[in-house]
């Protein structure tokens, strides 16, 4: 082997090992249920930590027939208060992989 070159062998068995972590890390994140709300709590918003949404829950005093825009931007606000806490719980899971890179000593990392 070159001297200075990486051990590729070595890179490889990382780069796997890094890949099942990650694998395993989504799943995990797929699981999690974070919960958002609006309105006091009049509108709750769930969903995965991978951001997908799962579940709506409408209290009945916000139901107006005359104001559908009201309850539209309180699902809304719900929806991206539990987006915003899923991005942050991804940002934490996800950072040491994100940092990891740097340990394989790929050139320019």
């Amino acid at each position: 082997m070159t001297e200075g070159m990486p051990d590729l062998s070595g890179l490889l068995a990382q780069a796997q090992q890094m890949q099942a972590q990650l694998a395993a890390t989504q799943e995990q994140l797929a699981d999690e249920r974070i919960s958002g709300a609006s309105g006091g709590g009049l509108v709750q918003a769930t969903v995965t930590g991978a951001g997908e949404l799962v579940g709506l829950t409408i209290a009945p005093e916000v139901l107006d027939p005359d104001d559908t825009e009201t309850l539209a931007d309180l699902v809304l606000a719900a929806y991206r208060d539990a987006s915003n806490q899923a991005a942050a719980l991804q940002q934490q899971a996800m950072g040491p992989f994100a940092q990891g890179l740097g340990g394989l000593g790929l050139p320019g990392m």
